[in-house]
């Protein structure tokens, strides 16, 4: 659980997200857009969103092409069928004359006529619709391949400070939305479009001034979708908001499950969910509610144009300027030419729904970066003495959490950081890794400027155990087996043997075959120091760090794991972090830091005997609750 657990209702504010619990007001790419306020950039979202579609130009290109068919054969189809009905009136009328009988052979031609051309069109929809799919699919592919490697290349604290869900939401809702927008938005675009233009020219050809009616329809169909867009748009941006944020608060809470069960906060629990659940579906319904008036709204606009229509053809009916055949097609044309303003009203909602989605994983993809950087140092060569130069570092840049840092390490030497909490012993080990680099000063291994030294080269130096246990969904061997993936099964038993894990592993159901659930919850908080040790020990490093790695083992296998360590210590540069001291008086080297700065160092004995804050901190451990209160 990051910061304030997101199941803690704050006042003014929604759930915690990240240290420092920045909620939906505060930093992350949700809390910016959760009121709906700010508008989407709806026309720079999606020329961006062409631009990466360009890859797929020539599908595209085939799409268009098969599209425009496919509409070109439907919408000649009902003047073709108008011939038959022309047919079938002027032969009734002949034959009630008894001047003549109705044509089934010239009727029969004209139906199968209109048949192909029904067919072709189906055929061509066909084509389009299966091209169409794969570029959807390919874009969300490559869009999730994309976030994927950005993943890699965020600078480290921006997951501090952003909620685990809401950036899943973006590769998976996110990606999945514009998905689904894509294959129905541009395919309904391009047929719309043409069959309004190819319908328009139809009706052009049968009687111009029923045309004139019908499109005065037009104008209103018009003025009805922009205002419905208009105040429909930041809905959906508020949706896609509040889906990531939603998500955020749900990864927390399970996360945290047990935390919420042991503290009995159940029903705050809730009330958070219920709180961001309303807020999504106010969002979501005040969203497709405005959209679903379109429907309704242009039906009864083109139903008036239908009456328009009628009335006009009779007249031009009797008046000879027009047949019947070419008032059944007409119709059918006012039909077809207000239905696909209809469908473009629905685009324009599908395609907020794209924009919207897209604006959230291209925010994404703009994060800067950790500048890539070449491998020009060859790590082999380097021996794994550390300098600490006057280093200087804050999280923020106003707020240092190391002021002025300096330290000689040789190599194979174990150093033990100490220090009350919040001194600055964990960012050490950040620093270290490289997770961060220092703001001022430097950090040297070999003395080489660990800058100069590519980031996968400086971590694969270390091996690290951390207080904060990391495993993932598998088994127990796998778990091991990440420490050196070429590692046989020998190795990993042995590996396990020596971090005296493996006499549990054996215990559980299917022995190194066990497979540890998403959580890891279904092995204990020891059992999980110890394989993570074991992962280390697997690794073999030539450098190591130890954050309280013995924190939440008994006593005696505390004292078995550290004769394990001290093996694995030997002819290494350790750097172990400690709160209990007594695990740390063979260091060979103690630095002692306070408000992000070395005060003092030196062997376990020297510093005792110096009696200044070592020998508080050291005493202070062994002294009665009371008396400390009392200090």
């Amino acid at each position: 659980m990051s910061g304030h657990p997101s199941f803690i209702p704050k006042p003014g504010g929604g759930p915690g997200r990240g240290p420092g619990g920045h909620g939906p007001g505060g930093h992350g790419p949700a809390g910016r857009m959760m009121g709906g306020e700010k508008p989407l950039h709806f026309g720079a979202t999606m020329k961006r969103m062409l631009a990466f579609m360009g890859q797929f130009k020539g599908r595209l290109l085939l799409v268009l092409i098969f599209a425009v068919a496919s509409t070109a054969f439907s919408i000649v189809g009902p003047k073709v069928l108008s011939e038959a009905t022309t047919v079938l009136f002027n032969g009734a009328v002949a034959q009630a004359a008894g001047t003549g009988s109705i044509d089934f052979d010239a009727i029969g031609r004209i139906l199968l006529a209109t048949l192909a051309l029904y067919l072709l069109s189906a055929f061509c929809s066909w084509v389009q619709s299966w091209v169409m799919s794969y570029i959807s699919q390919q874009t969300c592919y490559r869009l999730r391949d994309a976030i994927a490697k950005k993943i890699d290349r965020v600078p480290f604290g921006y997951f501090e400070k952003t909620s685990t869900g809401d950036v899943l939401s973006r590769i998976t809702n996110d990606v999945d939305t514009l998905g689904q927008s894509l294959n129905q938005g541009i395919t309904q675009a391009i047929t719309s479009s043409v069959t309004v233009v190819g319908v328009l020219v139809m009706m052009l050809t049968i009687n111009w001034v029923m045309t004139l009616v019908a499109l005065l329809m037009v104008p209103l169909s018009l003025v009805l979708v922009m205002a419905v867009v208009k105040r429909s748009q930041k809905h959906f941006v508020a949706q896609q908001a509040l889906l990531g944020a939603l998500n955020g608060q749900v990864e927390e809470t399970f996360s945290g499950h047990a935390v919420v069960k042991a503290f009995g906060r159940e029903d705050e629990t809730v009330r958070a969910y219920e709180r961001d659940n309303e807020a999504l579906f106010n969002a979501g319904w005040k969203a497709q509610f405005l959209s679903g008036l379109m429907m309704p709204a242009l039906g009864f606009v083109g139903n008036l144009g239908y009456v328009a229509v009628a009335v006009s053809g009779a007249f031009f009916a009797v008046t000879g300027a027009i047949t019947v055949g070419d008032i059944q097609a007409f119709i059918q044309y006012v039909k077809n030419f207000t239905q696909p303003i209809t469908q473009l009203a629905q685009v324009s909602n599908v395609l907020q729904s794209l924009a919207a989605a897209a604006e959230r994983i291209f925010e994404f993809l703009d994060l800067p970066e950790v500048p890539a950087q070449p491998c020009a140092v060859d790590t082999d060569e380097l021996d794994t003495s550390v300098e600490f130069d006057a280093v200087r570092f804050g999280y923020a840049p106003d707020k240092p959490v190391i002021r002025n840092f300096s330290a000689k390490v040789a190599a194979g030497q174990t150093v033990a950081i100490v220090g009350p909490t919040g001194a600055g012993k964990t960012t050490m080990v950040k620093l270290l890794m490289r997770f961060y680099d220092v703001d001022a000063g430097a950090i040297r291994i070999g003395g080489t400027d660990l800058r100069a030294i590519c980031r996968p080269d400086v971590r694969a130096l270390f091996a690290m155990v951390l207080q904060d246990t990391w495993l993932f969904s598998g088994t127990v061997r796998e778990n091991i087996r990440y420490g050196r993936l070429d590692a046989t099964d020998g190795e990993v038993e042995a590996a396990a043997r020596e971090a005296c894990a493996d006499h549990f592993i054996r215990m559980l159901p299917g022995g190194y075959d066990f497979e540890i659930n998403e959580d890891a919850s279904n092995i204990s908080q020891g059992q999980r120091q110890l394989i993570t040790i074991a992962r280390a020990l697997l690794a073999d490093r030539r450098m190591l760090i130890l954050d309280e790695a013995t924190s939440s083992v008994d006593t005696r296998t505390e004292l078995r794991i550290q004769q394990a360590m001290d093996r694995l210590m030997e002819g290494r540069t350790s750097f172990v972090i400690a709160h209990r001291l007594s695990t740390i008086r063979a260091a060979d080297l103690i630095l002692v830091m306070r408000d992000g700065d070395v005060v003092e160092q030196g062997t376990h004995e020297e510093l005792l005997a110096a009696g200044g804050f070592y020998a508080d901190l050291y005493n202070s451990q062994f002294a009665s609750c009371n008396d400390r209160f009392e200090e």
